[in-house]
């Protein structure tokens, strides 16, 4: 297992992570298999999604901030309860396929690192499976 470290400056913000994962697939030789990118923060998750187009990623935050407030009716004490819940939205893992050392993205898909309590350093675990 791998680690991928990140630091945000915002408190909600994509963090473009691809070049970090294809940095580690060349590393550590990595040719025929999957990687699992595990983010181990209850505040922020992964995603992949278009890369080329950054109003896409300013789309998804507006979303994100329209149905899950700041200030909504929660009782969490630490006043941080809607990163929960748009990190439960963009989920904690995500599977990338690694075909001859190069990861099977589509044409605008790159991997981000969601953050929604910011800024903070984290980390996202790499977990390597090669194929049979």
């Amino acid at each position: 297992m791998q680690e991928i470290y990140v630091r945000s400056g915002q408190r909600e913000e994509f963090i473009d992570i691809t070049g970090q994962v294809r940095e580690a697939v060349k590393e550590n030789g990595w040719e025929n298999g999957v990687l699992t990118l595990y983010c181990t923060h209850t505040t922020a998750g992964i995603t992949i999604n278009e890369a080329a187009d950054p109003s896409v990623v300013r789309d998804m935050l507006t979303f994100l901030r329209s149905a899950v407030p700041r200030d909504g009716d929660y009782r969490h004490m630490e006043g941080n309860s809607d990163a929960h819940i748009k990190s439960s939205l963009m989920g904690c893992a995500q599977q990338v396929i690694v075909d001859r050392g190069k990861l099977v993205l589509g044409t605008w898909q790159g991997i981000f690192f969601t953050e929604f309590d910011g800024p903070r350093s984290r980390k996202i675990k790499v977990q390597w499976q090669k194929a049979e």
